[in-house]
């Protein structure tokens, strides 16, 4: 009896084992330093648009059934609107399924900036992103400088100081993987 159950064991592990090796693995998420990744989304007209080159970046993802998203949102377009003279580029990347539906939410918010949309969620999950929001603060070079989990207030001095340190950087420096760059997990 014992020797059964060992054998059927085994046989459901190299079973299990099999499967596991044979599916599909999850796309590598982009790091702080990496560039970011080269995408084209549609935006809200059909559009196709990518990420801005040679500015300061603030890629968010994001869905208006989220509630965090929701909530970060006026401070978003408060920011954006304070700094998209001095070149901030927000790119506002929806998960959304209807195109219609983010159309409405977006001219309902006032959000004047870039808004594309990731209805099959291949770019959100090509940068790691499995919950929202996240944001990808990316700089000059294209370079992914900061990651932030969650809702933010894009108006809080930190960000506010961040942001403007990075629109101050002249264009020609470049940053490694220790050029003050961090995770911010809150």
């Amino acid at each position: 009896m014992k020797y059964r159950t060992l054998v059927v064991l085994l046989i459901l592990g190299l079973i299990s084992t099999t499967i596991w090796i044979g599916l599909p693995q999850a796309p590598a998420a982009v790091r702080i330093s990496d560039a970011g990744s080269g995408f084209r989304l549609p935006d809200l007209e059909g559009t196709m648009q990518g990420l801005p080159e040679g500015e300061v970046t603030l890629l968010n993802f994001w869905a208006t059934w989220c509630p965090p998203c929701r909530d970060e949102i006026p401070s978003m377009v408060a920011l954006h609107d304070k700094y998209a003279a001095r070149g901030l580029k927000v790119v506002a990347v929806s998960v959304d399924q209807n195109r219609t539906h983010l159309q409405s939410f977006v001219r309902e918010h006032g959000m004047q900036f870039q808004v594309l949309h990731d209805a099959d969620r291949l770019v959100s999950n090509s940068y790691g992103v499995t919950g929202w929001p996240q944001s990808f603060l990316i700089d000059k070079h294209g370079k992914v400088r900061y990651h932030l989990l969650g809702a933010v207030d894009w108006m809080s001095q930190p960000l506010v100081k961040t942001i403007e340190g990075m629109l101050a950087e002249p264009a020609g420096i470049t940053y490694g993987s220790t050029g003050g760059e961090r995770e911010n997990n809150g």
